[in-house]
This record gives structure tokens, sequence and C-alpha cells, in this order.
């Protein structure tokens, strides 16, 4: 699990790495805000440790930028214990704010708490069924890891069926959630985006269930 620590002051980011390292974190650095926005454009950090005092670029200046492109999870970290650098840095997009000086154990404690509220947060925008897998945060889908390209109504259409996994969804729910019941749709139409889904993604299995609805089977 990879952390980026962005800390001008090398002993103090030596410090972070030397704990971070012991505690089975993977740690890059970056010594002023200018560097620390490039790595952490570049690459996909789990977590992004961020001293709000940096040259170049600073802290709260970094986050905003990066809030702009990624949603890398960050913890601020400062010398500075005042109401208002805290309501800056979580205006821009701080995850979490840590005042120096701080025990280790407390940030390994936050560090960990945020992760996991991330991947909680991460789940929930993910669903799965057999070989299928969706992320909503992006509107993809993935039939054997494979992406396919689908419209938007074909997407929330296959959405509904995955997050009711083998269960059944009736045909007036799917009018109510996909199409939000417009007095111009007819059920028939459920059946030809179902058509299409079959044609699209060679191998899913949608069981109808004649009367009722459809399922993933």
């Amino acid at each position: 699990m990879a952390i980026l620590i962005i800390e001008d002051e090398k002993n103090m980011s030596d410090l972070l790495k030397l704990e971070l390292t012991h505690s089975g974190y993977q740690c890059d650095q970056a010594f002023d805000g200018e560097k620390g926005l490039l790595m952490a454009l570049k690459n996909d950090y789990e977590l992004i440790l961020l001293d709000l005092m940096l040259p170049r670029i600073n802290g709260i200046e970094l986050c905003r930028r990066l809030r702009e492109v990624k949603q890398t999870p960050v913890i601020m970290l400062t010398a500075r214990d005042e109401v208002m650098d805290k309501v800056n840095g979580l205006q821009v997009g701080a995850d979490d704010y840590l005042a120096k000086p701080f025990a280790m154990e407390e940030l390994l404690a936050r560090i960990s708490a945020l992760l996991r509220r991330i991947n909680i947060q991460k789940a929930e925008l993910e669903y799965s069924y057999s070989d299928i897998r969706i992320d909503t945060s992006k509107r993809k889908v993935y039939f054997k890891d494979k992406e396919i390209v689908l419209t938007a109504t074909e997407f929330d259409l296959l959405t509904l069926l995955v997050k009711n996994g083998g269960n059944v969804v009736r045909r007036d729910m799917i009018l109510d959630e996909v199409w939000g019941y417009d007095d111009e749709v007819s059920t028939n139409v459920v059946e030809v985006y179902i058509r299409y889904l079959r044609n699209k993604i060679a191998g899913i299995k949608i069981e109808t269930v004649r009367g009722v609805g459809y399922r993933l089977s």
C-alpha cells in the first residue's frame, strides 16, 4: 500500500517514512509542493500525507489542484493548529487534519480509519454478479474483465439487474428505476433493452420470468 509523504522538513519526512515502512506501507517522498503535486498526479497512491507549509506550492493550493483531477485520500499535517487552517484544508478537499506535534500512534490510527472508510465507500460504488462487474462512479461495465460499452439506459438497466443478483426484478420496478414511469414508455421497451444487453454482452444470461420480469442466472 503506497503512501506519498509531502513534507519539506527532511528529518520529519524521514521519520514518517521509517515508521510507516515499519507498519507495512510503501512510501515515496517529496520535499516541496511542486514536486509533490507532480508525483501525486503521475502515480496512484492509496493516501497522501501533506504538510501545510511547503515551498513553491503550499499544501492548500496543492490539495485544491489535486482535487481537480484525483480523489486520492489526503491527511493534512501542520505545525499550526488554528481553526481557519483546518477549515481551509477541509474546504479544498483534505479528508483529515492533524496538528504537529502528534503521536505516531495517532497518525497510524487516522490512516487506518481513513483507508477503511474509503474502501467501504468504494465497495458501495461497485457491484458484481457472476462475470459482470460494474463501476458506478465511472459508469463502466466489465464482463470477464473486458470492458463493454453501453448506452446510459442499458447501463442503468444492467446495474439494476446486477444489484439484485439472481433475484427477479419486476417489469414495473424496472420501469420505475430506469425510466421513471414515463407515460410514453411501455413494458415492451424493457424487452427491447433486455435484447440489446443480450446482443452486446455475449455470454450473459438474463432469464425471462414470464409475466413477472427478469433476472440474471
